[in-house]
């Protein structure tokens, strides 16, 4: 059977879009890729077809529980052998899926990079013939990208442990420098990879920035944009704070809408996502939880109302607008007050290698009493009560990604099982991610600034040319 199809078969189309199909050809010839493809272009269609006519398993690294639980779904729906192993399967799930991997079942399996941690799966993998490795948002594999997980630096392990299958790496934003990286991290040389390069331009998106002050200039802005695009929107918050502020204004001003963030249960976020997605005319304040997986195609606009961290996130939130092809705003409300509340999460992010010490020290000389605890004490023992600080938050986080601890101190779990890292007691690397972060943030500042083409300014920014 050839691509074309599998295409009409299991997805409903006659003809591919863009690079679609010099990639599955590459990748079935058993070549290595890197596609960078815009939001919604199906990025995922380039690694899922191979799957289907190849004899052995497609292996999909994704970062998000949420969203390869959506693919896998559609998968099914399709009739197509897909599963997904991950933290929310409850245990004889979990097992009665490794136990059907084992028997030689499904053509595609998605997991996190942290499944590579649990030696059950890792030795089930071993016993595969695993004929294609797909990593999506591949900008998680670099530390250069802007959502660094350090499990994705262990994907040149993972590779080999797999017997090294032909590789491809998707994603829809990656600079010069993080290209180079991600090749690097799946241990591949330049020569050995193919890069698909679809561009970031998107005509039918309008960049506006609006210089305002304070909320009453803000909630004027969002009025007068939800009333002048009617259809779906999606304001962005940096803050749950702000967030809910802006709701209770938007309630006074009775505009309807919905609220999601990260601290609501993972129930209600699911229904709150069905609503906008099978709603019309819906507006959603969110933050950036509410992201992966929303590929709801008729988005009119997306407004930022704080300004986002890097021009990364900026672009991969806007990219949920206008996925029809039909006309759709991208309002970006620039308040210089704004940067405070990044430059608080920058600092929060990256705590110094002293602070990385006392940290791990404490754990460590409080062995098993540290579960009879919290955050809250763990932070007493550091000499500071500031609860705006989330410092050791981060280092909780870095700890369990880099397998020094396992279980949660949530859990009452909590356990060191490693040394700190060189990694993290090196203050010159700490120095440079942290000079990185604020490099990104500036570049997102300059954007605000921008007098000309905006973008022509994003694509100067992830190293292309723009068309003309």
């Amino acid at each position: 059977m050839k691509p074309e199809a599998v295409l009409k078969q299991f997805f409903g189309y006659s003809t591919f879009r863009g690079q679609q199909h010099a990639v599955i050809e590459h990748i079935l010839a058993g070549r290595h890729a890197l596609v960078i493809m815009p939001t919604g272009m199906g990025k995922s269609l380039c690694y899922q077809i191979p799957a289907l006519l190849q004899d052995g398993l497609t292996v999909v690294i994704s970062p998000l529980i949420a969203l390869m639980k959506d693919q896998v779904d559609g998968l099914v729906k399709r009739g197509i052998d897909a599963v997904f192993i991950n933290s929310s399967l409850k245990r004889q799930e979990r097992e009665s899926r490794y136990s059907a991997l084992r028997e030689g079942k499904y053509r595609i399996l998605y997991v996190t990079p942290e499944r590579f941690r649990k030696r059950e799966f890792v030795e089930i993998m071993r016993s595969r013939q695993v004929d294609l490795l797909a990593v999506d948002e591949a900008h998680c594999i670099s530390e250069w990208g802007h959502d660094f997980r350090p499990d994705y630096t262990r994907l040149q392990e993972f590779r080999r442990l797999l017997g090294e299958p032909t590789t491809i790496a998707l994603t829809a934003t990656a600079t010069p420098e993080v290209q180079k990286d991600i090749v690097g991290q799946l241990g591949l040389k330049a020569d050995e990879v193919e890069l698909f390069h679809e561009g970031i331009n998107r005509p039918n998106l309008y960049l506006e920035v609006e210089h305002v002050w304070g909320e009453d200039e803000k909630l004027e802005h969002i009025l007068s944009i939800c009333k002048k695009h009617q259809g779906n929107g999606i304001v962005y918050f940096s803050l749950i704070k702000t967030l809910d502020i802006f709701s209770e204004l938007l309630q006074n001003a009775k505009t309807p809408h919905l609220c999601y963030h990260g601290q609501l249960e993972r129930r209600q976020r699911k229904v709150i996502q069905n609503q906008f997605m099978q709603g019309e005319n819906t507006l959603v304040l969110a933050t950036n939880a509410f992201g992966m997986g929303i590929d709801k195609e008729n988005i009119r606009f997306v407004v930022h109302a704080e300004t986002p961290g890097s021009m990364e996130s900026y672009y991969q939130e806007i990219g949920r607008a206008g996925r029809d092809g039909l006309d759709s705003t991208c309002a970006l409300l620039y308040d210089e007050q704004d940067l405070l509340i990044q430059m608080e999460f920058i600092k929060w992010s990256n705590p110094n290698a002293e602070f990385y010490e006392r940290v791990y020290q404490t754990l460590v000389n409080a062995g098993d009493t540290i579960n009879s605890h919290d955050v809250d004490w763990l932070k007493e023992q550091l000499h500071y009560k500031n609860r705006r600080d989330y410092r050791v938050e981060t280092v909780l986080s870095m700890l369990d990604r880099y397998t020094v601890t396992e279980g949660e101190l949530e859990r009452k779990n909590l356990r060191v099982v490693a040394e700190l890292p060189a990694t993290l007691q090196d203050q010159d690397y700490l120095d440079a991610k942290l000079e990185r972060q604020q490099k990104k943030l500036y570049a997102l500042v300059q954007y605000t600034k921008c007098e000309s083409d905006r973008k022509a300014f994003i694509h100067t920014y992830f190293g292309l040319p723009y068309p003309e």
